[in-house]
């Protein structure tokens, strides 16, 4: 009975010994495979497969990568092509046909007030036009009876104080009349009324209107506003500590974040001579390149970065780099060979982004080498999916 145990024992310590040494041969050839897999990292294609997928090849070339100052600021224009309409006496709107957006050119009417104070101010100025002819002649009879000194000084100083006054007076009534755009000449002709008109002074659009037909304003009052958008530009908001770097001329990228991603060109035109207290801020004035064809609206919030000490560096198209894990990876030309490219994959380090190209920061790849630049996400995970880092 021991004898039996015994032998019973042997027979599974060697079938426990062989299990295991099977289990160990299978595991050593998994791990042989997957080397195996990551020793052959080239990928090939074929030229139609190329050409098919708009590829692109290219090599490694130098491109600005400049120092940056980042700000905000607005889309703006200069003052003199913003208008706000209002006038000099109060009353109530009677004709206002114009919408926002609507264009007007320069010296259009825009609005009509009617008040009944226009016509006193109308009947004022005639009766003392006609009393001027009067004090007129009184004046010239009084300097002439003086200087023969027929009449007293007093009685001469009188006549011209009363004529030169009214002169004034006239004066006076005629410039709030022309300021009201109500022809004194009209007036004399004996054409009376009620109603002004008010014009623009600019070319531009209708960007506020504030009233409607039938609303009463007061003097001063804003009725409406118009903007001529020929001449827009970028006012941008520099921290103190940056206000130094900033000079006339460098350049400026600026994008609308609510809109797109979208850059344009515009270049530094003045810079603010004066520190905001309250933000510490400096001004900066930006002109918008010709060949930016695009229509801003004012007032749109704008994040720009200002071009200050520019520097050289090796790069590539930003569509040549691939995402691999937490690696960027290029494809770099081994060969090319009977209507077949083979590409090798390279980590490489990467810098600064800027217009489109990226810098290279490692010097595992090489001027003469040719890099696939554009294309390259279809390709990685063919071929045995990637590999080894």
């Amino acid at each position: 009975m021991k004898t039996i145990k015994i032998l019973t024992i042997a027979i599974l310590f060697f079938t426990s010994c062989k299990n295991e040494k099977s289990t160990n041969t299978t595991s050593e050839n998994k791990v042989t495979t997957v080397q195996e897999t990551h020793e052959d990292e080239d990928i090939k294609i074929t030229k139609a497969q190329f050409e098919s997928s708009k590829m692109e090849l290219g090599k490694l070339s130098k491109q600005d990568f400049p120092e940056v100052v980042k700000t905000t600021g607005m889309i703006d224009v200069p003052p003199q092509s913003v208008e706000v309409i209002s006038s000099f006496y109060g009353g109530y709107i009677k004709k206002s046909s114009l919408l926002i957006g609507d264009k007007v050119r320069k010296g259009q009417a825009v609005v009509t007030i009617e008040n009944p104070d226009f016509v006193d101010m109308q009947q004022n100025y005639l009766e003392v036009k006609e009393e001027m002819v009067y004090l007129k002649s009184e004046f010239e009879r009084q300097q002439t009876l003086f200087a023969e000194k027929i009449t007293s000084e007093k009685k001469y100083l009188k006549a011209q104080s009363e004529y030169k006054r009214k002169v004034a007076t006239l004066s006076g009534l005629r410039k709030k009349l022309k300021m009201l755009n109500i022809s004194p000449s009209s007036v004399e002709q004996g054409n009376i009324t009620s109603i002004i008109t008010l014009y623009s002074t600019i070319s531009g659009s209708i960007s506020k209107i504030n009233v409607s037909k039938g609303t009463h304003i007061s003097p001063s009052d804003e009725i409406m506003e118009i903007i001529n958008a020929d001449h827009i530009h970028i006012e941008l908001k520099v921290f103190e500590k940056d206000a130094m770097k900033i000079k006339k001329g460098q350049e400026i990228r600026f994008k609308i974040p609510e809109v797109s991603d979208k850059f344009y060109d515009a270049e530094v035109h003045l810079v603010g001579k004066s520190i905001d207290e309250e933000s510490r801020t400096v001004k900066v004035h930006g002109h918008l390149h010709h060949k930016t064809k695009n229509r801003f609206d004012i007032g749109m919030f704008v994040d720009a970065e200002i071009e200050t000490v520019s520097n050289k560096s090796m790069a590539l198209p930003e569509t040549a780099f691939i995402e691999e894990g937490e690696h960027k990876v290029v494809l770099k030309l081994e060969k090319q060979k009977n209507d077949t490219y083979v590409f090798k994959p390279i980590d490489v380090e990467i810098g600064k982004t800027y217009k489109g190209f990226t810098e290279i920061l490692s010097d595992n790849i090489k001027e003469s080498d040719t890099i696939l630049t554009k294309g390259g996400y279809s390709l990685v995970g063919a071929e045995g999916g990637g590999h080894s880092h």
